[in-house]
């Protein structure tokens, strides 16, 4: 049964969690979407670009291999779904302006690679790689390797050559980038010149594939949102940082007989949205992540009876330099997930 999009704010989250997504009366054209959709299509106008991607709601971001088109998340298209999204996982993944506008460009370069068969051109190939690559499930990014550009969190370009296009071309497309200046001593300004080139070659041509099809539409999803969430976060939780009791040993100390000082446990609570916000900004992990580490931090606190002996603000500085390092630690042994 269809619910009303007027209906789906009165609701609460037992209530949103027992809906299917298909019986979600949601859509683009009068969504938080739109705009951004449109300026998109300002950006490639002004481009000159004849190609325009379309756009269909599903249950994630991607761009399907032979489709000229891109699929968006369902929960960017109504801001009861988006406050639930950021509830459950804590992040929306485009959820702010300048997030949805890299991940639309971004997605908009595999279309314009699919609606131009650009892979099977041998200077695409010889710029960016062998596009039969088979995909990792994971990847081991070198943080300071210049040869790639910077759009999406996690130095996504450097996960396949597909992505180093999808990449590229965004930071390439996106106003006001100042890519000739900001790139110009990376080696890669040649990816981006190359795209330069290659826009004035084929911009004012008509796409080879003209396909509108769309793949997993969320009209077909099946799920309730309950079911998608619990999924959801069962493949966050099956892959985040660990930490050890000498950590927490090397935070708080060990117990001191006989002196009562605040609980350490209560202490990580306290700071635990101001410590998710650094550590995500510098180790590029989910927020949902971080947050689950710093819960059990606090649960084997308390096993272990630690306390806040010292100054409450160092120990904040070096909680975050400690899960910072718990990231990348784990970043170096297991990679980051290809999530797009």
């Amino acid at each position: 049964m269809s619910v009303q999009r007027k209906q789906l704010d009165k609701l609460g989250r037992k209530e949103l969690l027992d809906l299917r997504i298909c019986d979600l009366d949601i859509q683009i054209t009068d969504s938080p979407l739109a705009p951004r959709i449109d300026q998109l299509y300002q950006e490639l106008t002004a481009h000159q670009f004849k190609f325009k991607p379309h756009f269909w709601l599903s249950d994630d971001w991607f761009c399907p291999d032979g489709i000229t088109g891109v699929a968006i998340p369902f929960y960017l298209a109504h801001k009861k779904l988006i406050q639930l999204e950021r509830a459950l996982t804590m992040d929306v993944e485009g959820g702010d302006k300048q997030w949805c506008m890299n991940l639309l460009r971004h997605e908009t370069a595999h279309a314009l690679l699919n609606a131009y068969k650009l892979e099977k051109r041998k200077d695409w190939q010889k710029m960016f790689g062998n596009p039969n690559k088979k995909y990792p499930n994971t990847y081991w990014p070198k943080p300071y390797d210049k040869r790639f550009v910077l759009n999406l969190p996690n130095w996504y370009a450097q996960s396949h050559p597909h992505e180093d296009w999808a990449e590229t071309f965004a930071v390439w497309l996106r106003p006001n980038s100042d890519w000739r200046h900001r790139y110009a001593d990376w080696p890669a300004i040649k990816k981006l010149n190359y795209i330069d080139q290659l826009a004035d070659e084929i911009r004012r041509q008509p796409p080879k594939l003209k396909s509108r099809k769309t793949e997993h539409p969320f009209k077909q999803i099946k799920t309730t949102l309950g079911e998608y969430y619990e999924e959801k976060v069962q493949r966050y939780d099956a892959d985040g940082p660990e930490f050890i009791d000498r950590d927490l040993y090397k935070l708080f100390g060990h117990p001191k007989k006989g002196k009562q000082s605040p609980k350490a446990s209560t202490f990580l609570m306290n700071v635990r949205k101001d410590v998710i916000e650094s550590v995500e900004y510098w180790g590029g992990e989910y927020r949902y992540r971080i947050d689950r580490t710093i819960r059990n931090m606090a649960r084997r606190a308390d096993e272990l009876e630690l306390q806040l002996y010292w100054d409450a603000d160092k120990v904040k500085t070096e909680l975050v330099a400690c899960l910072t390092m718990l990231v990348v630690d784990k970043m170096l042994k297991d990679g980051f997930h290809i999530t797009l």
